[in-house]
């Protein structure tokens, strides 16, 4: 990491004329009042993507954003300042803004900047200049020429590459500074398959922290089996039965459930305000025995990893249920101080422009002990949702909706036909009680989940073994339950 704050320094700072010292000085500004914690997010993110439909690549961007982020914490408020300019001047405008959050008359020396480093989670590369332009084309093609060759019932494809780069430079008024680089790749897949006069989609993709060679051959193939997989599966799917009955989770991105159901009720803001359905419960069994949760932000090259978080914390792993045991919640250093618990590698943000808030990175449920045959073979009857689509959920109640985009009816322990139309409708804590079986084969997503809160997006991972529910689950179907 040492080679990369001292990268970042010269390629994001001094490239701009700034200097370490410099920001110390506007920190320093911002101590004479009283205030609690106060940073300065310096960025420089270039982004590029490309898009395929019908045979031919439509679009293609390129756009390199900078700016600066200025923030001071005076017990639970906060006063926040950007510029979409990266000078010493605007830094010093934002941090006499944002001082007045405090009481004047407070006196805080300007702190001699202490460089931070943590284990690399990541690389620190540029994954744009991994391919060339025609490299990266070739490659949405190749993808579309799989896809057709792989059945005739294919009629449409489209593909998408987006590379990010970032650079991250933040500087605290404690004297901590931090920076980071950090790579994001993606590829993204859709096809539609045509039998008479029905239509239906298959998706696929995925990426990480890591540069295009990722997506090698079997990559694709992979990519291109599942998507025209799951098109075909769902042109032979019967109306989705509706009611109350046994549900199986398929693992891996089925874990989004998890993620909007529960884990958004494990972030310290919704906590130590009281409007989770978690709140004031550490200590407490909120969930059934063998269910083991965690948040972990430092595993290597995962799309919701990060070597730093945007406070220049390491991540780590954090441990929010165990064994159905509520243990603890993820934290920024804001509502840590506030809720006297540690700070926990979570603070996060869009941009340069957005406030920091505690967020999820790659969240997860553990292994259990059941094969998932094994599972399925123990449903009468039931629904077993191998894929989601979209999802929503209330915070404060635990109440959520998904859309299955894969699914199947199960009687008498085999898979007898896909269905479609399939709705999971229930309440995170309720669910988390109502775990009758988890599987042994706990997956992370392939790399493409995008995680929303308070109008800000940023990239995280989910991730769990194959579950089976056994109450607390409706199915909103086109036909009643038999």
């Amino acid at each position: 990491m040492k080679n990369t704050f001292d990268t970042v320094t010269q390629n994001l700072l001094h490239a701009n004329h700034i200097n370490a010292e410099e920001l110390a000085k506007s920190l320093s500004i911002i101590g004479s009042h009283h205030v609690d914690y106060a940073d300065i997010y310096c960025q420089r993110t270039a982004f590029e993507s490309w898009h395929l439909d019908e045979g031919m690549v439509k679009s293609g961007s390129f756009q390199i954003d900078q700016g600066v982020g200025v923030r001071a914490v005076s017990g639970d408020k906060t006063a926040f300042a950007y510029a979409d300019s990266l000078t010493a001047d605007a830094i010093k405008r934002a941090a006499e803004t944002v001082k007045v959050i405090g009481a004047a008359g407070h006196h805080t020396p300007i702190r001699v900047p202490v460089p931070t480093f943590s284990q690399p989670v990541h690389g620190a590369f540029n994954p744009i200049h991994t391919l060339q332009s025609a490299e990266k084309v070739a490659l949405l093609q190749k993808i579309e020429q799989l896809a057709k060759a792989a059945d005739p019932r294919i009629v449409q494809v489209m593909a998408g590459l987006t590379c990010e780069h970032d650079m991250v430079y933040i500087a605290r008024l404690d004297g901590k500074h931090a920076a980071d680089i950090r790579p994001l790749v993606r590829l993204s897949l859709t096809v539609i398959a045509k039998q008479g006069e029905r239509r239906e989609q298959g998706s696929a993709g995925g990426g990480g922290r890591v540069d295009l060679s990722y997506f090698n051959d079997a990559k694709i193939k992979e990519y291109v089996n599942h998507a025209v997989q799951q098109a075909l599966i769902n042109l032979e799917a019967r109306p989705a039965p509706a009611g109350a009955m046994t549900v199986v989770l398929g693992n891996g991105w089925p874990g989004v459930l998890l993620h909007e159901a529960v884990g958004h009720g494990l972030e310290g803001d919704f906590n130590r305000k009281q409007t989770s359905v978690f709140s004031g419960k550490i200590g407490e069994r909120v969930a059934a025995k063998g269910v083991t949760v965690i948040d972990q932000g430092n595993i290597a090259d995962r799309r919701g990893s990060l070597n730093i978080d945007d406070e220049g914390n390491p991540t780590g792993r954090t441990v929010l249920i165990e064994d159905g045991i509520l243990t603890g919640y993820m934290q920024d250093e804001m509502n840590a101080r506030l809720m006297g618990m540690p700070v926990t590698g979570n603070g996060r943000r869009e941009s340069y422009s957005s406030v920091v808030m505690p967020r999820m990175t790659n969240t997860f449920m553990e292994n259990g002990n059941h094969d998932p045959q094994e599972i399925i073979a123990s449903v009468d009857k039931g629904i077993y949702a191998v894929n989601f689509g979209g999802g929503q959920v209330d915070i404060t109640s635990g109440k959520f909706v998904f859309s299955a985009s894969e699914a199947w009816w199960v009687e008498k322990g085999k898979l007898q036909y896909p269905v479609k139309g399939a709705t999971i409708i229930g309440s995170g804590s309720e669910v988390m009680n109502h775990i009758a079986m988890i599987g042994n084969d706990t997956a992370l997503d392939t790399g493409v989940g995008v995680c929303g809160k308070d109008g800000q997006s940023v990239p995280v991972g989910v991730g769990q073994p194959t579950l089976r529910i056994d109450a607390g689950l409706i199915v909103g179907g086109s036909e009643m339950n038999r």
